[in-house]
């Protein structure tokens, strides 16, 4: 290959202070476009942030045929999903979590006290789906600190 043949896209770092919401959000869960096609020359990729307040939980949603992998960098959260999303797995700081396309579920934040910040990445791309009127099992929630 060689450098005529080829056209670069362009390296670009985009600055902590300077992220834009994400053009797909959902209540209680706010995306931060890190690495977006908002923001970049990517294709087929969204990697940003998810902020979810104390003790928050976010509205049920799905990411359609996006892949999903989640990281969480601080605090302690959980996932909830299956029949009126009854099954929930906690995550602790360091934790990932892989979810695949079409899978409903609701995030949520597992402290009443410290915000929950995830790092999350999809491909092809931040499709977010919110789902209304879903039928949701009252569950007791683990909160810690």
């Amino acid at each position: 290959m060689t450098e005529a043949s080829t056209t670069l896209k362009k390296l670009t770092v985009q600055r902590r202070d300077e992220l834009h919401e994400a053009p797909g959000q959902t209540a209680q869960a706010l995306r931060l476009s890190g690495v977006a096609v908002e923001n970049t020359e990517v294709e087929g990729l969204w990697f940003g942030k998810v902020f979810t307040g104390p003790g928050e939980i976010s509205g049920a949603h799905h990411h359609g045929l996006a892949e999903t992998g989640g990281y969480v960098f601080k605090g302690r959260g959980f996932i909830r999903f299956g029949k009126r999303y009854e099954e929930i797995i906690y995550m602790e700081e360091g934790d990932f979590v892989y979810v695949p396309p079409f899978v409903p579920h609701i995030e949520g934040n597992a402290s009443r006290t410290e915000e929950l910040v995830w790092l999350t990445t999809r491909t092809p791309g931040n499709i977010v789906v919110n789902l209304d009127d879903e039928d949701i099992a009252e569950l007791e929630i683990d909160y810690q600190s």
